[in-house]
């Protein structure tokens, strides 16, 4: 049996062990984090640790593309693009819908997410460190990861507006 308590008070983080000791089982030690279906949750729903995660996984994925490139005939960037929109982006951005909320904070989820868009961004110029963000992500063609997660944003709001009345979608969203 899993029990996860979830509270924004800033004491629920050195949360006291749950003794049930009473009813025959040992106290139980409460964890910070909790993996269920890819997400990672703590106590406050901060996913700030699901988007590190993600966004290093992001990381690793193109350093071990790079190996690929250096392989007989390489990659060209075209080819490179298309591997980070297909699989990097969508990857890094699982859960999008769960962890950008009304009024969730997304300084600290931008600066990872900025770090990692540069970071692939010059592995598909195979640009110098030095260069900078805005001007490789215009070569490219990409949109600042802000704007993106602002396009990713409307369209879920969209979707939603469309879902059929007797949706039951619909229903757990409208407000009371």
């Amino acid at each position: 049996m899993e029990v996860f308590y979830f509270s924004r008070l800033s004491s629920s983080l050195n949360s006291p062990p749950l003794n049930i000791s009473p009813i025959g089982s040992l106290i139980l030690q409460l964890k910070n984090l909790w993996r269920y279906l890819g997400f990672i949750f703590n106590k406050k729903l901060i996913f700030c640790h699901h988007i590190n995660f993600y966004a290093n996984k992001a990381i690793s994925t193109v350093k071990c593309m790079k190996l690929l490139g250096n392989s007989s005939h390489g990659l060209i960037s075209q080819q490179k693009y298309l591997l980070y929109r297909s699989y990097i982006l969508p990857t890094t951005l699982y859960g999008f819908q769960l962890w950008s909320y009304n009024k969730a904070l997304l300084s600290y989820p931008l600066k990872d997410l900025n770090k990692m868009q540069r970071r692939d961004a010059i592995w598909i110029l195979g640009m110098f460190c030095i260069s900078l963000s805005f001007s490789i992500e215009t070569i490219i063609g990409l949109i600042p990861i802000k704007l993106h997660l602002q396009k990713l944003s409307g369209r879920l709001q969209l979707r939603a507006h469309s879902l059929l009345y007797n949706h039951i979608l619909k229903s757990l969203l409208e407000t009371n």
